[in-house]
């Protein structure tokens, strides 16, 4: 049986130590030659010694300019040669063998997120909460691909997804529109695209097959980021009529 490829999309913007351990743990971490579409949305010489290290082993979307989160991504999927498609944020480290995890995961009509670790307490209660590093540059990725083998809680697939990382069909992600490019700061548009893909249907799936390390945004000044969501939601109201709701318990998104 051939072996299926996976397209992975990964956006980046200013932050070239993180996507420097980004791009080396999902390289050195996959067991087949799948696609790494690298987005560069802007920035392209900020990045461009990281970019030029790996240049082997991605191809590399220069989008010269910086268009957004959503739009990139968009971008990045309309480019992928594989129906299958895992979005990852450049803050995410890979774990040993993530592919051939996510593979044993995968189902038709399904959304499925591999769940993720991280140094500090989350909203998602799924998450494990460990301080393997807060800084790129120092982080051990051998380490943290031990500990990460050690701890998995099983081959378990529930009904607790809607969380990046993202693993899907692209041909899936285009029937529900993608993410939504009027969301000028990316922030609420991963609610509202977990909100339509609910609507269409999909299995909002977790794994624990694999943990995927999460710096969570170490480089998001949290001013910043509290006026983007909320901008961000007035958007959403906007659109939908209503505030799109979370809900803790199962991550499901719902119109109040």
């Amino acid at each position: 049986m051939e072996k299926s490829l996976i397209s992975v999309i990964i956006p980046t913007y200013k932050s070239p130590d993180l996507l420097d351990l980004c791009l080396r743990s999902c390289i050195e971490g996959q067991t087949q030659e799948n696609q790494i579409i690298v987005v560069v949305d802007g920035f392209y010489e900020l990045n461009k010694e990281v970019l030029e290290k790996y240049a082997k082993s991605i191809d590399i979307l220069n989008l010269e300019q910086n268009v957004g989160l959503c739009r990139g991504t968009n971008l990045g999927v309309y480019n992928a040669k594989h129906d299958l498609i895992l979005i990852v944020n450049d803050d995410n480290v890979f774990p040993a063998g993530w592919d051939k995890h996510l593979l044993e995961s995968y189902q038709s009509n399904s959304v499925i997120s591999p769940n993720q670790i991280e140094p500090r307490p989350s909203m998602f209660s799924q998450f494990m909460i460990r301080d393997l590093g807060t800084d790129p540059k120092t982080f051990d990725l051998e380490y943290f691909w031990a500990v990460e083998g050690d701890e998995l809680f099983g081959p378990i697939e529930v009904d607790t997804g809607s969380t990046l990382p993202i693993f899907m069909s692209k041909t899936d992600y285009l029937r529900v529109g993608g993410w939504d490019e009027n969301y000028e700061q990316g922030m609420v548009a991963d609610w509202d695209f977990f909100l339509k893909c609910q609507l269409s249907g999909f299995n909002m799936l977790r794994t624990y097959r694999c943990h995927f390390y999460h710096f969570a945004s170490v480089s998001v000044n949290g001013e910043k980021r509290r006026q983007a969501e909320i901008q961000g939601h007035e958007y959403a109201k906007y659109k939908w009529g209503s505030y799109i709701q979370h809900n803790p318990m199962n991550n499901l998104k719902f119109l109040s």
